[in-house]
């Protein structure tokens, strides 16, 4: 009996072996190499210094420099997840009360974006928004304007593009909540007297919310690590967090202090998405309704 009971405690363990192995590989163990190396520092000569060292955590914790880019891609993830969700809600809400044969065709066209590289998607706004891209050349020879304006290399770019990425992703998270939602509960707010902006906003928009807040997180988080946009579309004032990591790693070769910025967003990240789980999760969002 007691060895039936000591597999049975096993058996999970088991069947769960492959997953925390590949987790421990890919994600623990480099994790844990990113932690090390941030306590090194990085000598005059170019090499790193092994030992316990808090100057690259000072640095990255004490300059103002490193919190006005922080604070500068937090206000830039915020911008985007705010418009992904007021644009994403409206296609996100179409795609889920069309008849079913429209559905499949519309989400095939929603995917779409996900087989075009997203750095091509990225260099594809230069053709339209550069000084000799479409606008430019639409306004001029319509004579808007007598010559090309700049448009291009700042903060909206940057924004515009992040957008055009993450779209998807809130129009997707919003369309599963609206397609859980019981079309006859919006019959049964109609029948008792609400008219169809009513139930929406009674009824719709509340049980829809959840699936709102998933996609403002993901949109967010995505938004706030990301480097490829500022760097096609930003210009040298609108670089974000994960651009200083970047510069710190590959360019300068700093893998200590490019560590220590690295965990410090992590870190932040992993935060805003513990805190969204433990107060503002599915089901917490769902009793906030009732």
């Amino acid at each position: 009996m007691a060895a039936d009971v000591a597999g049975a405690r096993r058996t999970p363990w088991v069947l769960l072996s492959p997953s925390l192995a590949t987790i421990s590989l890919l994600l623990i163990i480099p994790m844990m190499f990113i932690v090390v190396y941030s306590f090194w520092l990085r000598t005059a000569t170019g090499a790193d210094q092994v030992g316990f060292f808090l100057d690259n955590w000072i640095e990255v914790l004490g300059d103002r420099f490193y919190r006005d880019i922080l604070f500068q891609t937090f206000a830039i993830a915020f911008y985007t997840t705010v418009i992904c969700a007021l644009i994403g809600y409206i296609p996100a809400y179409f795609v889920a009360n069309t008849p079913m044969k429209s559905k499949t065709f519309l989400l095939l066209m929603l995917m779409l974006p996900f087989w075009i590289s997203y750095i091509i998607r990225t260099m594809s706004w230069i053709n339209i928004l550069g000084a000799s891209g479409a606008l430019n050349t639409l306004f001029v020879s319509i004579g808007i304007i007598d010559e090309p304006i700049q448009m291009l290399y700042n903060q909206t770019t940057v924004v515009l593009g992040l957008v055009h990425y993450l779209l998807p992703f809130m129009i997707l998270n919003v369309y599963v909540s609206l397609d859980g939602i019981d079309k006859n509960l919006t019959e049964a707010a109609q029948s008792l007297g609400c008219t169809g902006f009513q139930a929406f906003r009674e009824v719709t928009l509340p049980l829809s919310f959840p699936g709102l807040a998933a996609g403002s997180l993901l949109c967010f988080v995505l938004a706030a690590g990301t480097y490829i946009t500022p760097v096609i579309l930003g210009g040298p004032r609108d670089a974000m967090f994960a651009n200083l990591v970047f510069e710190a790693i590959v360019t300068q070769l700093n893998w200590p202090l490019g560590s220590a910025l690295s965990l410090v967003l992590l870190a932040l990240l992993g935060a805003l998405v513990v805190i969204y789980t433990r107060y503002l999760g599915v089901d917490q969002i769902a009793k906030s309704f009732k």
